[in-house]
């Protein structure tokens, strides 16, 4: 993945977190800042990349559409608990457990509480917890938490190969 690449896919993942509540506005600007830097460009990515971080909150959910379109993104809207936006939030978060950035145990719970068993994609993840809520209550599963972590990683692996929504920006920058 190129450095452009890797802004715009970073900038879907904060937008589609921001989407669910668990990002706040001013870091999908960073992100919004990061891609132009990396070659993007448009009138709704420049809008939005200046917002401050004070303005973030009341005009994101305004600009953050024109910026997706000029980078031929998939935009979700705030609150937009559906079942894609669902994904998109998993994949962003699997992408940063496989970074080191969550914890096997981490990833799970998120995807348990805000996808449930509802979603094909993530309902291996929401049983995986459940086999970690058992091991904290002494349960015995036949095997150990080092174990569960590693299938959490394989799962996430899987999740974030899967390009859902996203394949990427529709050009990439020169």
């Amino acid at each position: 993945m190129t450095p452009a690449e890797a802004a715009a896919s970073e900038l879907q993942d904060r937008a589609a977190l921001w989407s669910m509540g668990d990002l706040r506005a001013a870091e999908v600007v960073s992100a919004a800042c990061d891609a132009l830097v990396a070659g993007w460009d448009g009138p709704g990515l420049r809008a939005l990349a200046a917002c401050t971080r004070g303005e973030a909150d009341y005009d994101v959910p305004d600009l953050l559409p024109e910026a997706f379109r000029d980078l031929g993104l998939t935009f979700h809207p705030v609150g937009g608990a559906g079942p894609d936006c669902q994904e998109a939030a998993a994949r962003a978060l699997a992408r940063r457990t496989l970074a080191g950035d969550l914890t096997p145990r981490e990833l799970t719970f998120w995807v348990h509480q805000r996808c449930g068993h509802e979603l094909a994609r993530t309902e291996r993840l929401a049983e995986l917890d459940d086999e970690y809520d058992l091991l904290g209550f002494g349960e015995r599963i036949g095997r150990a938490s080092a174990q569960l972590d590693a299938e959490v990683m394989s799962e996430a692996r899987r999740l974030a190969a899967h390009p859902g929504v996203f394949d990427g920006p529709t050009d990439t920058p020169q």
